[in-house]
């Protein structure tokens, strides 16, 4: 497996599962407990790392299908208004964004990794990232975040997301297999397949990111609505664990405590 760092920790190659947990600043997100007031951002990602998350994500809008898209300006005011909140405060952090002109305001601010739904398909943020050194978490994306259908296409996807990332000189890679409804085409067979073959995304040489937190894959199968669904997530967590290198989670103690019992149960 390719080594890869982010502001010092290991991720991958042996290292432990590092768990992630997400700050939205977006009030449009489909799970209203994930979304932090600015004001409250620092205490809430504070209280995570204090929880035991190892990096924090923030993202200023909603990737849902068929919500408002807000314009980049939007975007670009309402994550690096967080970011400021953040500076100085020691915490390893992640903006999730696609737009090169939202990266470029981040990198004004301590940030220590892109988290990029896009797949690396725009140039402009990719020679961004590169330029800047920052590792880079990349979901299977062919024409549009998430629209790989299919373990095989998924693979494939993943596959040009390597190819981009060398080419740009990016050299620090977490593979992100878009687990979830990206799109209106995706079905709730589509992620139950890439779940069911979660092991093959590790065969690419990357670290993996397991991103199934209360998604509504999960929600379509025990009939419950996002604010129900941590039940539901631990356990496919549990499955999915021994093959990810890195968890995103809403619910950072929980998913803690989740993660400690796994692999004490899976010790030689």
């Amino acid at each position: 497996m390719r080594p890869c760092a982010i502001n010092g920790m290991a991720v991958g190659g042996g290292a432990p599962p590092r768990l992630m947990g997400v700050i939205n600043c977006s009030p449009e997100s489909f799970f209203s407990g994930s979304f932090v007031p600015c004001r409250s951002i620092r205490e809430r990602a504070l209280s995570m790392i204090d929880e035991g998350a190892d990096l924090i994500d923030i993202g200023a809008r909603s990737t849902a299908p068929g919500s408002a898209p807000i314009p980049v300006k939007e975007e670009i005011e309402r994550i690096t208004t967080a970011l400021t909140e953040l500076d100085g405060s020691g915490i390893t952090v992640s903006v999730d964004t696609m737009h090169a002109g939202v990266l470029e305001a981040c990198l004004r601010h301590d940030v220590h990794v892109l988290n990029d739904i896009g797949g690396l398909h725009d140039p402009a943020i990719t020679s961004c990232a590169a330029a800047a050194g920052l590792p880079v978490i990349a979901m299977a994306a062919e024409r549009r975040p998430g629209d790989a259908r299919g373990t095989e296409a998924t693979l494939a996807a993943l596959r040009h997301v390597g190819i981009r990332a060398a080419e740009a000189g990016i050299k620090h890679l977490i593979l992100d297999p878009a687990v979830g409804r990206w799109t209106e085409e995706r079905t709730f067979e589509d992620d139950w397949d890439l779940c069911r073959s979660f092991p093959r995304f590790s065969e690419l040489g990357y670290p993996v990111i397991l991103a199934i937190s209360r998604k509504s894959f999960i929600g379509d199968l025990i009939g419950r609505p996002a604010a129900d669904r941590l039940a539901g997530t631990l356990a496919l967590t549990a499955r999915l664990l021994p093959h990810a290198d890195m968890v995103r989670a809403h619910d950072v103690a929980a998913t803690r405590d989740a993660i400690f019992v796994i692999r004490k149960c899976t010790e030689m």
